[in-house]
């Protein structure tokens, strides 16, 4: 039976009341919720192929997989599947676009690309209020086919990408100053060898050094420059150029963001872990939250124990001014739309799950060295009725706070999705 507005409420009472005896203030809790913004990536509707030509492919060790119908073809297409996506999720949003989704009628090379091929989003934005963050594209190119790209032996190629990054950062530049936040251009290259190579000091040199050049190259009053570093990729499996050692290096010793992706670890390492680490020596990280069911398969996010272990340490670090959170995943086996909503809306809900932890019980505990009394609270937050805030929560936003969003989603893949065949 569906939830009427008047029990939602009443549960909320109940709820609020509960979480005040732990010295919580919801109401204060969900404003504060309201406000950490959740950048939304833009591939998920199309399968990372981006609009620069009708037969593009994947390269770069990406794979999506699932044919379900209604692809986005094309940046309207796009706009408009996030868009229904977007009235589903409550809280600040932002859009995550990579350089490949430039919004013009007529070829560019990735090396010449300006704000203007990104007009289209920038208004789009612009109107809904949304921000935009950015990311050049360095694979699925002739360019990047033998693996390389700003570690790449040949000059010719090194400076392509190069210029390709540069272009992207005034891009970015131009799309934080328009639209009054700044933009995330996040930089991640596929470089690596799929057999064991006859040396990997110098090709991290190389990427060092191209890197350097490209962030002398702009200055970033509007934008902000990340590195993603990986294990290895498909086709990259024995040496990954720029592995996460060699980015934390680079990212403390440049000060730019460090982005760690959940999926590109090994399995038994906690990203979690990794975040108050990065925040020592780093005013501002990113995550790339995704969910590696066999290493790097970029799943839709879930509500699981990874998910609500990230969002702890966000904030159990003091960490929602300093953590860029932007999703990253591409399933193309179910509803494209749907996937977004899943996704976005379970971290959302791990952020207010982490929140409502009674913290100041558990960090009295813990300065007491009582770890009894800290263990028992852990657990006994679990059974909290955070449900009860959620549901309220994306009442009064306006949102569904239950499945019946899936309803609108269903109504949208019958009278549009369908008929892209």
């Amino acid at each position: 039976m569906r939830l009427t507005e008047s029990k939602v409420e009443q549960a909320y009472v109940f709820a609020r009341e509960r979480y005040a005896e732990h010295g919580i203030d919801t109401e204060e809790l969900l404003a504060r919720l309201d406000t950490v913004p959740i950048s939304i990536q833009c591939w998920q509707g199309d399968d990372v192929l981006g609009f620069e030509s009708a037969d593009a492919n994947l390269t770069g060790g990406i794979q999506t997989t699932g044919n379900y119908p209604g692809r986005a073809r094309n940046a309207d297409e796009l706009r408009s599947d996030l868009e229904v996506a977007l009235t589903l999720i409550p809280g600040a949003s932002r859009v995550n676009l990579h350089a490949m989704y430039l919004d013009t009628d007529r070829p560019v090379g990735r090396d010449k690309i300006e704000p203007k091929h990104f007009q289209g989003w920038i208004d789009w934005a612009k109107d809904r209020n949304l921000g935009l963050d950015f990311n050049p594209t360095c694979f699925s190119h002739p360019n990047s086919a033998q693996g390389l790209t700003l570690s790449h032996p040949d000059g010719d190629i090194r400076r392509f990408w190069m210029d390709h990054c540069i272009a992207s950062r005034r891009v970015s530049e131009y799309m934080g100053e328009q639209l009054g936040s700044p933009t995330v251009m996040n930089i991640w290259v596929p470089d690596g060898y799929k057999d064991t190579p006859a040396e990997r000091l110098e090709p991290r040199k190389r990427l060092m050094s191209s890197l350097d050049a490209i962030l002398g190259a702009v200055e970033g009053k509007h934008h902000k420059v990340a590195v993603e570093g990986k294990l290895f990729g498909i086709g990259a499996e024995s040496c990954t150029v720029g592995s996460n050692e060699f980015y934390m290096a680079y990212a403390a010793t440049r000060k730019t963001l460090l982005c760690l992706d959940a999926g590109h670890f090994h399995p038994t390492e906690s990203v979690a872990d990794k975040i108050s680490t990065s925040l020592c020596f780093l005013d501002e990280i990113l995550l790339h939250v995704s969910r590696p069911v066999r290493w790097d398969s970029d799943h839709v996010v879930l509500f699981d124990d990874a998910t609500i272990a990230i969002a702890q340490e966000i904030v159990r670090s003091n960490g929602l001014d300093r953590v860029n959170i932007g999703l990253d995943y591409f399933d193309a086996s179910i509803n494209r739309v749907a996937a977004w909503v899943i996704g976005t809306r379970n971290y959302r809900k791990a952020l207010l799950y982490a929140m409502l932890e009674p913290r100041a019980e558990l960090k009295k505990a813990e300065d007491r060295f009582d770890y009894t009394s800290r263990l028992v609270l852990m657990e006994e937050a679990k059974s909290l009725p955070w449900t009860a805030v959620w549901e309220y929560y994306c009442m009064t936003r306006n949102v569904p706070h239950g499945r019946e969003w899936l309803k609108t989603v269903q109504r949208y893949e019958a009278n549009v999705l369908n008929s892209r065949g």
